[in-house]
């Protein structure tokens, strides 16, 4: 009875055949170590891979061979460096014979060095993000200076205006251009005069006379 076995595709996306397990028992004349070679060079074709630039090879649709004696094979059991697969210099474990690791020593060259390439884009742009920051400061820095010497003051006391304050004096312009008048205070103070109230009562107490008082335009 013949048995067949099917491989599914493995994590790189190859689709090698099912592994080939010669068992080599050493009785009569015949030599396995002139036996194994000789089979390896009939059967070329069907396990050799096809070499990367990488250094790894690819296997697909390739049959993996693995030869190993008998006797070995009792003496240090499945895990013990007694199997030879086709191709490869030297006896290994038999798991380590199924696999590719030249190809997972290659995909991890490469995850690396993508990482390494992520992280070197994301320091350039947080470097690019701080120089636009600092170019953002230095312009609003500049931005402040060039309002501030612009900033009207009181000719009477030197007062420079607030921002509320130039904002007013800007919508209302003292019936005047905007930020020509020479005395923009004392004006301010001669327009309360002018709305000052009229005169309390004879019988008006001093302190609500004073209360009525406009304080100067410039006071806080």
């Amino acid at each position: 009875m013949a048995h067949r076995w099917t491989a599914s595709a493995d994590r790189h996306g190859d689709v090698p055949h099912p592994s080939v397990l010669l068992v080599f028992n050493h009785i009569g004349a015949r030599n396995p170590n002139r036996a194994i070679p000789r089979l390896e060079e009939l059967t070329h074709h069907l396990w050799r891979g096809d070499r990367q630039r990488e250094g790894h090879h690819l296997y697909d649709r390739k049959v993996p061979i693995v030869a190993v004696g008998l006797r070995n094979l009792r003496e240090h059991g499945p895990t013990g460096p007694v199997c030879y697969r086709f191709g490869r210099n030297r006896p290994q474990p038999l798991l380590e014979t199924i696999g590719n690791p030249r190809r997972d020593a290659a995909d991890a060259r490469e995850a690396e060095e993508g990482r390494v390439r992520q992280e070197e884009y994301r320091a350039q742009v947080r470097k690019a993000a701080q120089e636009q920051a600092a170019k953002k400061a230095v312009e609003a820095a500049r931005e402040a200076a060039r309002r501030g010497a612009r900033r009207p003051a009181c000719t009477s006391c030197g007062t420079r205006f607030t921002d509320e304050r130039w904002e007013a004096a800007e919508e209302t312009g003292w019936g005047c251009l905007v930020g020509t008048h020479p005395h923009p205070v004392r004006h301010l103070q001669a327009r309360g005069r002018r709305r000052r109230p009229r005169r309390r009562p004879a019988g008006a107490s001093g302190a609500a006379s004073r209360l009525g008082r406009r304080p100067h335009p410039c006071a806080p």
